[in-house]
């Protein structure tokens, strides 16, 4: 910790652990700067270990017994990589379903399918969050909603109806993962065991990933098909054939492409996403002789899906900045629960005009961030 806290980071490889016998080598790196060798990130730059921490004022750890074992014989990589994307992805969760709320007032649709009784029939619980979120986001009524309470649509496509069965097992696959995750950060996971009441030791599996791995693998699906519905309410969005929005949400069609190519962007970001999800706890190797016959591949799993949260992020802004822009075109006011998101993405996105989307996203993205940060 006191590492941390003088700016001596270990440098430590991405790859190289199978996450079953611990994350052993990704881990000996970490340890090694402890001892005062290996490399340390330092001033921007990588030191040698002894060298950083002498200029941190600070002497290398003298190992006692075990303490060596302990320091790599552990899931802390996988565990420590996959409690990062946790957090950051139950955030994007509340945030998705505010960005739903946008894209379904600008498309004009119905609150009706989050009427309580629907959800009480099928009691699971995210879907149940999801279902009082988005009735407290929208409220009763806005002045859009009131601009078409009389149209002859019956129900709305499922990208839109099924928000909360959509979102809500995303809630549901964050608080089974996040809670093996959690358990896993306040486990003993070396090898072998010290029992001191009784003065024994034991050799177990507790170094084992599986857990960790299968939770990161699980994540990464949900985090997959949560970008694959804001993927297809996007595509509502700059289609007219599904909305009475102008083809690509510009008004001079022909000139300029309007969000055509944030669209594709996106549509990239979900194609990757969906190969992120493939389990990567499925496709053991065996090693160490075939003493280690099947192991976790965790640290594959938990890098898989902290690269799908980047990309979850990405296209929620997209449609957050897409959805934006639709409401402008609508011109009427949206539901008051979703006016502090609106305002926030309003000083950072002007009104469309044709200039680098890049940029706009990367507004987006900024607007989106503070937000979180001011209604945490």
């Amino acid at each position: 910790m006191e590492c941390l806290n003088r700016d001596v980071v270990p440098v430590v490889p991405s790859q190289g652990s199978v996450g079953a016998s611990g994350d052993l080598a990704p881990l000996a790196h970490m340890a090694l700067l402890l001892v005062g060798e290996g490399l340390a990130w330092q001033g921007g730059g990588h030191v040698p270990g002894g060298q950083a921490l002498a200029k941190a004022g600070l002497n290398p750890v003298t190992l006692q017994a075990k303490e060596g074992l302990a320091l790599i014989n552990g899931t802390q990589l996988i565990t420590s990589l996959g409690n990062l994307a946790v957090e950051k992805f139950t955030r994007l969760a509340d945030l998705a379903d505010e960005i739903a709320g946008l894209s379904l007032e600008a498309l004009r649709g119905t609150r009706a399918a989050f009427d309580p009784r629907i959800h009480a029939a099928r009691p699971h619980p995210g879907q149940i969050a999801v279902a009082g979120r988005m009735r407290d986001i929208l409220g009763q009524t806005s002045d859009i909603s009131e601009s078409h309470k009389d149209c002859h649509r019956v129900q709305d496509a499922y990208s839109l109806r099924c928000i909360p069965q959509v979102h809500g097992v995303t809630r549901d696959a964050l608080g089974f993962a996040g809670a093996i995750l959690e358990r896993e950060l306040n486990s003993a996971t070396d090898n072998p065991m010290i029992f001191t009441d009784t003065q024994e030791s034991r050799s177990g599996g507790n170094f084992h990933g599986q857990y960790p791995a299968f939770a990161c693998d699980v994540l990464a699906i949900a985090a997959a098909d949560l970008a694959s519905i804001s993927e297809r309410r996007q595509e509502r969005l700059v289609n007219p054939a599904y909305s009475d929005l102008p083809a690509f949400l510009t008004q001079n069609g022909g000139l300029e492409s309007g969000f055509m190519m944030a669209h594709v962007t996106s549509a990239a970001l979900v194609s990757e996403m969906k190969g992120l999800a493939h389990p990567a706890c499925v496709d053991t190797i065996p090693t160490s002789a075939g003493k280690e016959d099947h192991v976790s591949m965790g640290p594959i799993a938990a890098r898989k899906l902290l690269r799908a949260v980047d990309a979850l992020e990405q296209v929620l802004a997209i449609e957050a900045r897409m959805a934006l822009e639709g409401l402008r075109i609508v011109g009427l006011a949206p539901a008051k629960g979703l006016q502090p998101l609106m305002d926030r993405l309003a000083d950072a996105c002007a009104p469309w005009a044709d200039r680098v989307m890049f940029m706009e996203i990367q507004a987006t993205l900024g607007a989106l961030r503070a937000h979180q940060e001011a209604h945490p």
